[in-house]
Order: structure tokens, then sequence, then C-alpha cells
């Protein structure tokens, strides 16, 4: 029988998976690379003690994308294993750039924004994968 992941083993984290209109009415999806680990994945990160998970998916991505960002719809929370032997929860929403503009970093280096199809090939996780299927749902096939 699974034993339940004790609450201070759990990583409770939030984020965004940012789409826009592209230059051919095609929706695009909003890829990072972070370098540390080498990944193309979507902005997130771990809440702040007393922070609520949707001020976390906002401020997480004016952090690593430089956007202002308005939430929409929320996506299906993935959960993974991290190091130290614990669960790494991310609960997502789509979400739409309002301001701001993308400025590389230590954290972030890179932002693509790519076709649907082509931003679910670069990403590094299958987890992430998932949240492409599922956003699909929310986006018109043009605009």
């Amino acid at each position: 029988m699974a034993r339940p992941i004790e609450l201070k083993k759990l990583v409770r984290a939030a984020g965004v998976v940012l789409w826009r209109t592209g230059p051919h009415g095609v929706a695009e999806l909003a890829l990072v690379h972070r370098p540390k680990y080498d990944d193309w994945t979507f902005p997130k990160g771990k809440l702040e003690p007393g922070e609520r998970h949707r001020e976390a998916a906002v401020r997480e991505a004016l952090e690593e994308t430089g956007y202002r960002v308005a939430l929409g719809e929320r996506l299906p929370t993935t959960r993974y294993p991290v190091r130290g032997g614990r669960l790494k929860r991310v609960r997502y929403w789509a979400a739409v750039r309002i301001s701001g503009c993308f400025v590389p970093g230590r954290e972030v280096d890179e932002l693509r924004w790519l076709p649907v199809d082509e931003a679910r090939a670069l990403l590094s996780y299958d987890h992430d994968r998932e949240l492409v299927d599922a956003i699909r749902k929310f986006l018109p096939e043009r605009f």
C-alpha cells in the first residue's frame, strides 16, 4: 500500500501556460529555457510562505518572463519527484500577457513563442506535454 506524502516533503508550486495569437493567427505557447537544468518548460516556481497558488503563478510568470499576466482557465495539476525524496505539486493556469517584455536572466536565459505542436515537441518533460494537451481545448484553431 502506498504511503501518503508527508506535508513537509511536499513542494507546493504554481505556474502558467502562456499563450497568444501568433503572427499568422495561430495559437502559440511560451516556453522558457533554464540553463541550470538545460531544459524547456513552462514558467513555475515554489510558493512563498503565506502565498496562495494564484498569486504565486502570477509572480513566477513575472519573475521568469518579465510579463504581467492575466490568469484564465485552470489546467491540470502536475506531480513529480524532486531531490531529497520529495514530491513537487504544481498547479497551473492558462494565462495571457498583459504587459512587459522578456529580459534574459540567471534563472531563465531564453523564451520562445512557438505554435502548439512545435512547443509540445520542444518541451523536456512528459508532464509538461500533458499540459499542452489540456490547454488545446481552450485554444481556437485559428483566430
